[in-house]
């Protein structure tokens, strides 16, 4: 890949579309981060194992990818440079008990996992991908060809549908999958090669079956078409942006000042934001914390200050930003947005501000997100609700309510947020991971 400031909008966003496609499930996601960090020089740390305290490591939890680049010293000002988002996007979730049949028809048992917009799954080919656990823990990672398939009544058969759309979750939603009485479970238990009865836990979630596509304008690279960029283009931008700069600490660390002080620089992908992020993969929950701990730990060992006050001195040193996807204006329902907020597809990531703290977003994190704009030379919009429509969440309340750190909600813009395919800018895209450089090269 080239480095980020001398590729072009079009060929970012091939590569994230390269990620979209190898990453289905947040499972894939963290697969393919860990598989990238290895190429790179990671080293991954076992959780249940001592602390190792290595300057270039991560740690894999099941759908969630946390990893660090630590200084070449630390000082009394030292503190870390966090970026967060999460790999998870909303779905139907494969129930327990998968299969059913109906006149003929073999069909899923699915569940609604986080608030997708569910009219835009109808009429969709849609693969299975996720995990699946054996009995004796060994993990599977599954990933199907468009198999599924959500029928929607002709008009001849209900012509209010074009009125007024009204459908069940639990009845029209139920994908159909083959013709006579067949298995889901038997083809998936073939599918990975393991035998039904030591199949005990599975995570399997539909997926989009058509690939993004590139398009619009004078470029013929105004639009991106894809699913699950809520909220794959934050980890896709900060990703890139993380491994970059720690790339570039480890090339010029010969020629540095061995007495120069610096950050620890943290890039976290969580799992279950769309379902509130209270699970051990999620930013509700201690696992980025624990990890900050253990580094903290790690790094003042030799200290003689106390490490529990070491580690909230460097907290107050911190700072997070919470990236995630955003609205903008869609041109055909203007009336949803605030008059004075219109942020437009292709004119920069958006600042994420809500009276309420839905966003994290206060003063000194809006600073700090403008000096990372100005180092990575981007535009940034503002983003503020409608009072008249309620606001959604990010990991960033979370974030900043379990560590206590300042921390600031940004994200590209999105047309059609939470649809079985979401539309974006190239353009923002590649500002975005220009901002996230920026903040974790010190900005």
């Amino acid at each position: 890949m080239a480095k980020i400031d001398q590729t072009t909008e079009k060929t970012f966003a091939q590569e994230f579309a390269a990620f979209i496609t190898a990453a289905p499930s947040a499972y894939h996601a963290a697969a393919w981060e860990a598989e990238q960090l290895h190429t790179a020089g990671f080293t991954e740390q076992d959780e249940h194992e001592i602390w190792m305290n290595h300057r270039r490591g991560f740690v894999r939890r099941s759908g969630a990818v946390i990893a660090w680049q630590l200084p070449q010293k630390i000082d009394a000002q030292t503190g870390f440079r966090i970026v967060g988002a999460h790999n998870d996007s909303p779905s139907f979730k494969i129930k327990p008990n998968p299969d059913t049949a109906a006149f003929g028809f073999s069909q899923v048992n699915v569940e609604v996992y986080g608030g997708p917009l569910l009219n835009s799954w109808l009429n969709r080919d849609l693969g299975i991908a996720g995990q699946i656990s054996t009995i004796d823990g060994e993990i599977h990672l599954v990933k199907t060809p468009p198999i599924m398939y959500i029928p929607q009544l002709a008009p001849h058969l209900d012509r209010s549908q074009n009125g007024e759309l009204k459908l069940s979750a639990q009845n029209d939603y139920h994908p159909i999958w083959a013709i006579g009485d067949h298995s889901i479970f038997t083809y998936l238990a073939d599918y990975i090669g393991v035998e039904q009865s030591r199949i005990a836990g599975m995570d399997l979630y539909a997926y989009d079956g058509q690939a993004p596509r590139i398009f619009g304008g004078t470029s013929e690279a105004d639009f991106l078409a894809a699913g699950r960029q809520d909220n794959l283009s934050s980890v896709f931008a900060a990703f890139r942006a993380f491994c970059e700069i720690a790339a570039d600490a480890e090339k010029n660390e010969s020629n540095s000042d061995p007495e120069e002080a610096g950050d620890v620089l943290i890039f976290a992908a969580f799992d279950h934001e769309e379902v509130g992020s209270c699970t051990f993969t999620g930013a509700e929950g201690p696992f980025l914390e624990h990890l900050l701990r253990r580094i903290s730990a790690g790094l003042t060992a030799a200290e003689k200050t106390n490490s529990a006050e070491r580690f909230l001195q460097m907290l107050a040193n911190s700072s997070c930003i919470s990236a995630d996807a955003g609205h903008s204006i869609n041109p055909n329902k203007t009336e949803k947005h605030d008059p004075a907020h219109q942020p437009v597809l292709g004119n920069g990531p958006l600042l994420k501000i809500n009276s309420q703290q839905r966003y994290a977003t206060e003063a000194q994190g809006i600073a700090l997100w403008l000096r990372a704009c100005e180092a990575g030379e981007i535009a940034t919009q503002e983003f503020v609700s409608n009072n008249d429509v309620p606001c959604g969440s990010t990991i960033g309340p979370a974030t900043a309510t379990r560590l206590g750190i300042v921390t600031v909600d940004v994200g590209i813009p999105l047309l059609s947020m939470h649809s079985v395919r979401e539309i974006s800018a190239p353009a923002d895209l590649l500002a975005l991971a220009k901002a996230l450089q920026g903040y974790y090269a010190g900005a």
